[in-house]
Formats: C-alpha cells, sequence, structure tokens
C-alpha cells in the first residue's frame, strides 16, 4: 500500500514562491502517474497539475499554468510542485494524489487511486 506525504505548506506574501514535495513509502511510485489538487474552504477540489511516470509529459490547470511546475524524482520516491507568483486565490489545503494506471480524465479526483493528507498553503495579500 502506497502512503503519500506532503510537506513544505506554509504561509506566504502574495508574489511569493513556496515548494511542495509529496514523499511516498510502502512501494514505488516510479510507475505511478501522479497529480497535484488542491480544495479551498467550502469548494470542491480542484486539479492543479499531473505529470506523467516517466517525467516527460506534463499538464496544469488554467490558474497556474505558467506559475506552477510539477517535477519528480523517482530515485527519491518523491513529487514536487513549484509555485510561484503566488496569489491569495491559490489559498487552499494541497494534496499529492497517485494513480495506479492512467484512466478517465487527468483532472477528475475520482480517477486517482492514493491521496495524501495534504498541506495548508495560505497566500496573504
Amino acid at each position: 500500500q502506497v502512503q503519500l506525504v506532503e510537506s513544505g505548506g506554509g504561509l506566504v506574501q502574495a508574489g511569493g514562491s513556496l515548494r511542495l514535495s509529496c514523499a511516498a513509502s510502502g512501494a514505488t511510485i516510479s510507475r505511478f502517474d501522479m497529480g497535484w489538487f488542491r480544495q479551498a474552504p467550502g469548494k470542491e477540489r480542484d486539479f492543479v497539475a499531473k505529470i506523467r511516470w516517466d517525467g516527460d509529459w506534463t499538464i496544469y490547470g488554467d490558474s497556474v499554468k505558467d506559475r506552477f511546475t510539477i517535477s519528480r524524482d523517482n530515485a527519491k520516491n518523491t513529487v514536487y510542485l513549484e509555485m510561484n507568483s503566488l496569489k491569495p486565490e491559490d489559498t487552499a489545503v494541497y494534496y499529492c494524489a497517485g494513480q495506479l494506471y492512467p484512466r478517465g480524465e487527468y483532472y477528475d479526483s475520482r480517477n486517482y487511486d492514493y491521496w495524501g493528507q495534504g498541506t495548508q498553503v495560505t497566500v496573504s495579500s
């Protein structure tokens, strides 16, 4: 069973940067596609980014495109989310997610099999 643990969240001013990490244990994620989602209070869980198992393909949500970068280090069993030019509307709990196999729409959280507990990101104006 794969366990995912996010870290790196915190409080940052608008325009600042944060780097989130998602460390996996229990099994290798080197063959899993991995994604990041976020959920603000009172809102649905939204897609942020996804990276293919080999790191050669990525896709982003429209609201974070050109500001966020997803990457992975399979040797370290870890996925990252580099967040730049942060805005107050980026405030949310950020979740790491893994897919046993690619299926369905990449932005649909129901198509992911493993989830971390989340890390809070707060962007002040």
